[in-house]
């Protein structure tokens, strides 16, 4: 062991530097191409709406103002609609995460006798949908239209987070499973206190997948809820606001409101202000949430997929 210290402190070779620079260089334009976009949309946000219009705009706004966040937020709906979002995403992403591990648990067993059948007509349905009318009559004839739970129950189980969870357990040793019947476990107890436990960090990835998708969505609400203002979500609420803007402008091309910028007071909104408005205001919970989850992220798709 006498090498090592000659080993630790030998000096770098020229290969060395040269890939350590170009990886340096790399990951330093990496980030650059992933923080301007988000950095351009919240300066887009917090500028002028009709200063906006001469372009420019790039990581710094040129006449700061919040009157685009004070137009989105002064409408006395989103507020109430803020909280079926968040009640939608929080029920949802438990409800589908549960539903999707035990279903996964069951069909990652060799033993089930329709493990193949069953994983065959979830595979299926990826390829293969009804349409958007017999879903629509389905749902009415569930007296799902026109309730909150229109948004839990249809996309319960999704499967592509299911084959996750069950290439994650099928991974698990068998061993751990074998001993825990030998002691009189059954199927139950091993879910709950030895598959579900060491699949924290599947279980956490797909709940980030879900809590995306329920957060985001508007399209249900508009199909089966539109009538139901107690109903409406953030998203759908802020879609409502970027298509009232887009109609009161137009009539007005961005040529015109070019030249009328200095007759017009700094209180205007326009599409494109309200658009960068909205993508922060969805986009910045779910970036305070996925901090908290990322140690799992990676660690639960690579998992996913490899045998132990």
């Amino acid at each position: 062991m006498k090498f090592l210290p000659k080993l630790t402190g030998r000096k770098r070779s020229i290969d060395d530097i040269i890939f350590d620079s170009v990886n340096t260089v790399f990951l330093i334009l990496l980030c650059i191409v992933m923080l301007y976009p988000m950095l351009n949309t919240l300066a887009v946000s917090l500028n002028d709406a009709t200063d906006s219009i001469r372009g420019g705009i790039y990581l710094w706004p040129r006449e700061f103002t919040f009157y685009s966040y004070q137009h989105v937020f002064g409408e006395s709906q989103l507020l109430h609609a803020g909280l079926i979002s968040v009640l939608r995403t929080v029920v949802g992403t438990a409800i589908s995460v549960f539903c999707t591990a035990m279903v996964a648990y069951t069909i990652s067993r060799q033993y089930f006798v329709l493990r193949k059948f069953v994983t065959i007509a979830f595979v299926l349905t990826m390829y293969f949908s009804g349409g958007l009318i017999p879903t629509y009559l389905l749902m009415r004839e569930l007296s799902l239209i026109g309730t909150f739970w229109i948004y839990i129950i249809p996309g319960i189980i999704g499967v592509f987070n299911l084959i996750v969870v069950r290439s994650f357990i099928e991974g698990l040793p068998d061993t751990i499973f074998e001993s825990a019947k030998i002691d009189g476990a059954g199927e139950f107890t091993m879910f709950f206190k030895i598959a579900l436990p060491l699949s924290l960090p599947v279980i956490a990835t797909i709940s980030l997948f879900v809590a995306v998708g329920q957060w985001n969505s508007w399209f249900d609400v508009f199909l089966y809820n539109s009538s139901k203002p107690e109903l409406s979500t953030l998203q759908y609420e802020l879609m409502k606001i970027l298509q009232t803007s887009s109609a009161n402008t137009s009539s007005r091309t961005a040529a015109d409101a070019f030249a009328n910028a200095g007759n017009v007071s700094a209180n205007t909104v326009t599409p494109t202000s309200i658009r960068a408005a909205m993508t922060m205001i969805v986009s910045i919970p779910i970036i305070c949430v996925y901090p908290f989850l990322q140690k799992y992220f990676v660690k639960g798709l690579t998992l996913g997929g490899v045998k132990g």
